[in-house]
């Protein structure tokens, strides 16, 4: 039989009106834990669901893996790349690659009677995915995007259509400025999505990869560049060092330089300001963790104290100060354990609350989104379970020492 188990169940479960001190310390310890965990839960999962839900907003506009021309890269201008069917297949059959689209992009200006604005259309075809920009429309149907012909109908912004007061089925007339000459084309309205992030919902409007090509003077073949969308974000590096060793300082079928960037490399600011964000995680699960870990030792000293006689009387009957160090540790381990099932009840609670129903609202114009993104990682939950557990009960182990102090006699005494 494992006498401290034994031992630490037996005062666990004692609900002796004479333990008046030690109930409220072991409410108290429990509760702390219980607070900590639930605090590092929701503070774990709404980091994990801003990131990913930003990093899957940049995402929808640049795509996993971008092949553009060398130049373009050394510039703002877009000069183009000749992807062709043969290309497009070695693009497609890379491995990790789910998904292939080509675009090209072009400057103009939208004009209404009243007002104008500067933006960048970006040309797409029927093989780019637009299940991004399907679920982030909030009037109106993403159009039908062809490389065969045009269909005259854009999707734009909320931002644009408020600057602009356009709705759905409105036409606008666009100017394209070239070196010698201005360039009419009257869209119609087909769609507007918001996503909130202020530096792509500002300037791009989207049109058929058509269009855009004929009014940079391009042939069928010819675009800006190809996104890629991979199968796994975990293994972007490796994919995109596939795509170098193949396509990297290589020509196209005219000769232009190719090259490849990942998302990552497209826009560090934002991805850097979203590492930053890991700082203060654990900034946050330290504090948490500390205190848990002050309140499981003032618990332990106040029971210790209390168990002064009880403590005496196993030493006389021959129990060694390691057995009796262990039975308090395993009254720990009880008291953490209610406190760790409690936190996860109460952490994981509210955020499957904040997921379903989104009552805690932000500004979008400050973060990106209008309500808390939260985000349940089921293995990251055990392992905080796991490293509070073990992390409270090892910062025990030294005031558990005190029972050392403890001598029989005098505990007894007073009997």
């Amino acid at each position: 039989m494992n006498l401290p188990l034994f031992l630490s169940k037996k005062i666990y479960s004692d609900k002796s009106d004479k333990q008046k001190v030690s109930r409220p310390a072991i409410r108290i310890a429990t509760i702390g834990v219980a607070i900590g965990l639930a605090v590092m839960i929701i503070t774990v999962s709404v980091v994990i669901g801003f990131k990913h839900t930003i990093r899957d907003k940049v995402i929808g506009f640049g795509s996993h893996i971008q092949v553009t021309n060398f130049m373009t890269m050394q510039n703002t201008d877009p000069y183009p790349i000749c992807i062709d069917d043969s290309l497009m297949k070695v693009l497609g059959d890379s491995e990790g690659v789910a998904r292939v689209g080509r675009y090209s992009l072009t400057q103009g200006i939208l004009k209404t009677d009243t007002d104008f604005l500067g933006i960048t259309f970006k040309g797409i075809g029927p093989e780019y995915s637009t299940s991004f920009l399907a679920n982030n429309l909030t009037n109106g149907q993403c159009p039908v995007f062809s490389d065969l012909k045009s269909s005259n109908r854009i999707l734009i912004s909320q931002m644009i259509a408020d600057k602009l007061r356009l709705k759905v089925g409105d036409k606008v007339f666009a100017y394209f400025v070239s070196e010698d000459e201005v360039r009419a084309r009257r869209f119609t309205i087909s769609g507007i999505y918001k996503t909130n992030m202020t530096q792509f919902d500002s300037n791009i409007c989207f049109a058929d990869i058509y269009t855009i090509n004929k009014l940079n003077g391009w042939q069928n073949d010819f675009c800006t560049g190809a996104e890629l969308i991979i199968d796994d974000f975990t293994k972007i590096e490796e994919t995109a060092d596939g795509i170098v060793s193949q396509i990297n300082k290589k020509p196209d079928c005219n000769g232009n330089i190719l090259t490849s960037q990942t998302i990552y490399e497209a826009y560090p600011q934002i991805f850097s300001w979203l590492e930053l964000l890991d700082v203060n995680v654990w900034i946050i699960l330290a504090l948490m963790v500390c205190v848990a870990g002050f309140t499981m030792i003032s618990g332990l000293l106040i029971i210790i104290l209390e168990r002064t006689q009880m403590i005496g009387t196993l030493k006389a009957l021959g129990a060694s100060n390691s057995t009796i160090r262990r039975t308090f540790l395993w009254f720990a381990v009880f008291i953490i354990g209610r406190g760790l099932i409690f936190g996860n009840i109460i952490g994981i609670g509210l955020v499957l609350i904040q997921i379903h129903t989104g009552f805690v609202k932000l500004d979008p114009s400050t973060y990106y989104v209008n309500m808390a993104p939260m985000e349940i990682n089921i293995p990251l939950i055990i392992i905080i379970n796991a490293a509070t557990l073990l992390i409270c009960v090892f910062v025990l182990i030294a005031p558990s020492y005190l029972i050392s102090h403890i001598h029989p006699a005098r505990s007894m005494k007073y009997e």
